[in-house]
């Protein structure tokens, strides 16, 4: 016997959606995770957490953190 793999491998809310959320930071790279949840919302009716929005992003391999201009 073996056990059973914890956790929640790729079927989670916003796993339908990841493409939309990677062309969206694409449009608009400086979006910020309230922004962005906010939009998941309003456009897809998607409940969910900052948190989870930017643990989506780190999969993703994104960032959401903002940098200072340097210059």
């Amino acid at each position: 016997l073996e056990p059973k793999r914890q956790g929640n491998p790729g079927r989670g809310t916003l796993s339908d959606v990841a493409g939309w959320v990677r062309d969206r930071i694409a449009v608009r790279p400086d979006l910020t995770l309230d922004e962005l949840t906010a939009e998941l919302e309003a456009q897809h009716g998607l409940t969910v957490h900052r948190s989870s929005v930017g643990r989506l992003l780190h999969r993703l391999g994104l960032s959401h953190k903002k940098r200072p201009e340097s210059g």
